[in-house]
């Protein structure tokens, strides 16, 4: 693809590993790879505290800020687990290639145990089935693909979002 547009958007709850999938899948495809997390972690300090100190509706606001940039590039593009409840983020979904990875609440447990995560800090995975079961039902609304990570490693994870992406281009 080189319309500008993403060659894929990696969406999910957290601690799925859209990270490390997306980078992953970057390398493979041999194209640039944009996290809006870590955008927003460079430009205004850590998550936690941007949620601390300024409030979830701030941070939203600098998240679309990114997410909108990001999907002006072309490679691969992972988004922030909440990123998708903006209806101008799910409408700028609605024409790209969207992988939804997901995890199980056993696999995710050990992934976020520790994590400074703020809307899971207080109630830990429980907090994390909650929101899951809030969000899935956009994440799966969005996605053109789904791919699980709960027990299958990251690498294999990023070779099939890969082989999809290439049969999709023929």
């Amino acid at each position: 693809m080189t319309d500008g547009r993403p060659k894929v958007v990696i969406i999910g709850p957290p601690g799925a590993g859209k990270t490390k999938v997306g980078k992953r899948v970057a390398r493979r495809l041999e194209v640039g790879f944009v996290d809006t997390d870590h955008r927003i972690v460079a430009k205004h300090g850590p998550i936690a505290d941007i949620f601390a100190q300024h409030g979830e509706s701030r941070f939203r606001e600098w998240e679309r800020t990114e997410v909108a940039e990001a999907l002006r590039s072309s490679g691969v593009v992972s988004l922030g687990g909440g990123a998708v409840l903006d209806p101008r983020t799910q409408a700028d979904l609605e024409a790209l290639p969207v992988a939804l990875i997901t995890v199980s609440a056993d696999a995710v447990e050990a992934r976020i145990s520790g994590s400074k995560r703020p809307l899971l800090a207080a109630g830990g995975v429980a907090a994390w089935r909650t929101l899951v079961e809030q969000r899935m039902p956009l994440y799966e609304s969005l996605a053109t693909r789904r791919f699980d990570s709960s027990s299958t490693p990251m690498d294999t994870v990023a070779a099939r979002v890969v082989a999809w992406l290439l049969e999709e281009t023929r």
